[in-house]
């Protein structure tokens, strides 16, 4: 995940895929902050009906141009979003959940590997990207 100066001009030729707006008429983050057995963030789309997620180690930025690790993990449901609480000892994720920021955001481009977003937040605002640089295990050619 990186965060992006708001000076970065769209590539030429890029398309843009159309979005499905969710059942709020609106498109929602939220990132959480996650004490398991590891201090992490949650950042959460909604997109596609789920919460896409992906496991941000060490923080999202706030700052242009830093880079972090974004690990995507199982998409979660919609209910998900807004929880707050603690997870039992035993359970998946078991720890404490807060809501470290929410807001809206806007889906500039959406690939297989990839996602630009411009968040709107309350700490989180700008430009902000989403690459996968790791190609999936498991697939072969012969």
């Amino acid at each position: 995940m990186s965060r992006k100066s708001s000076k970065a001009t769209p590539k030429v030729g890029e398309e843009v895929r159309p979005l499905e707006k969710s059942q709020h008429g609106l498109l929602r983050f939220q990132v959480q902050e996650h004490n398991a057995s590891r201090l992490h963030w949650d950042f959460r789309l909604e997109l596609d009906g789920v919460l896409k997620s992906w496991a941000v180690p060490k923080g999202v930025p706030t700052e242009a141009g830093v880079k972090r690790l974004a690990v995507q993990v199982e998409d979660h449901p919609l209910d998900y979003y807004g929880f707050e609480g603690t997870i039992p000892s035993g359970e998946y994720g078991a720890g404490t959940v807060k809501v470290w920021d929410e807001g809206e955001y806007v889906l500039e481009l959406r690939e297989p590997r990839k996602y630009h977003i411009v968040l709107k937040g309350k700490k989180l605002k700008g430009d902000y990207r989403l690459i996968n640089f790791k190609e999936k295990t498991g697939s072969s050619t012969s």
